[in-house]
């Protein structure tokens, strides 16, 4: 047992997993086995853990709610932390809220709305944690994260824990840029009030449009693609022949072209090779290259 290994056990014990498979962590239901997977329980075991791999030079990465992540068939070599229940916590003062960085995207929104505020309904229906959420920038139906974050709290690859000003952030399409190897626990949102009647009705509205148009009974990682400037990426590898399109268990969704979805049993590897196609058929055919959107983890 390494020194790094016995620090782990003698804090963590049975939250220590070895060679631990990642498939149920993700929403694509896709992932090898990480060396070191350790649930951390709050703020200064994540500390501790980040300083220890620090300390010993193994590399940490952060597995929240697993969406807009492909993880490699090999895995994850190094340590992967997973965020305990007390992440998942949401508090709110007034129009200023904190949710933990595990919280399900899905629940902050409904609960902003039950209390009648703004800001936030884009993210009806989307996958994933508020943590996820904040460095993809997510966003859907004109709106995104950047309007509505006040600040941001985690730790540093050493362990330091800290608060980011929004000004510390920069915002981009579909991805934001953090310190190198900061791990999030708690995003604060400054939203507005609003008429919570009329917010449950533009969230029933567009909860209504995402099951019309995405493949929500099939594990999937959410788009694949970012949109192109002026376009959009479902239509571009509809246009060229790309729905439906198979290779191992995994497929480009025949409802959501933009999708791609883990038919059972789909390698990490097959789905990298679907992407692949589709990058060099768009290009052939239509000049664009597509950025991806979902985010290739692990040892490739």
């Amino acid at each position: 047992m390494s020194a790094f290994e016995a620090e782990l056990t003698a804090r963590f014990g049975p939250r220590l997993g070895r060679g631990q498979p990642l498939a149920s962590f993700t929403s694509f239901r896709i992932g090898g086995p990480g060396d070191f997977v350790v649930e951390v329980s709050d703020e200064d075991d994540l500390s501790a853990v980040l300083a220890a791999a620090r300390r010993y030079q193994v590399p940490a990465v952060c597995l929240g709610a697993g969406t807009n992540i492909l993880v490699s068939d090999r895995g994850i070599r190094g340590l992967v932390v997973r965020l305990g229940s007390s992440f998942s916590e949401i508090h709110f003062d007034g129009c200023r809220v904190r949710a933990g960085a595990s919280a399900q995207f899905g629940v902050l929104v409904a609960q902003a709305v039950e209390r009648g505020l703004a800001g936030l309904e884009f993210g009806e229906g989307i996958p994933g944690s508020v943590g996820g959420a904040l460095i993809m920038n997510a966003g859907a139906f004109g709106g995104e994260m950047a309007p509505v974050v006040g600040a941001v709290r985690g730790a540093d690859p050493d362990g330091r824990l800290r608060t980011l000003a929004k000004a510390e952030i920069e915002f981009l399409y579909r991805r934001s840029i953090l310190p190198p190897g900061f791990i999030v626990s708690a995003v604060d949102f400054d939203l507005i009030r609003g008429d919570r009647e009329a917010l449950q009705s533009k969230v029933a509205e567009l909860k209504a449009k995402r099951a019309a148009r995405q493949p929500l009974g099939m594990p999937n990682a959410g788009s694949i693609f970012k949109n192109p400037p002026g376009n959009f990426a479902g239509r571009l590898l509809e246009k060229c022949g790309l729905k439906g399109q198979r290779i191992g268990g995994a497929a480009f969704s025949e409802q959501h072209a933009n999708f791609i979805v883990n038919l059972g049993g789909a390698q990490a590897g097959e789905v990298r090779q679907l992407m692949d196609l589709a990058r060099r058929r768009v290009e052939e055919q239509t000049g664009v290259r597509l950025e991806p959107e979902v985010k290739l983890v692990g040892e490739w």
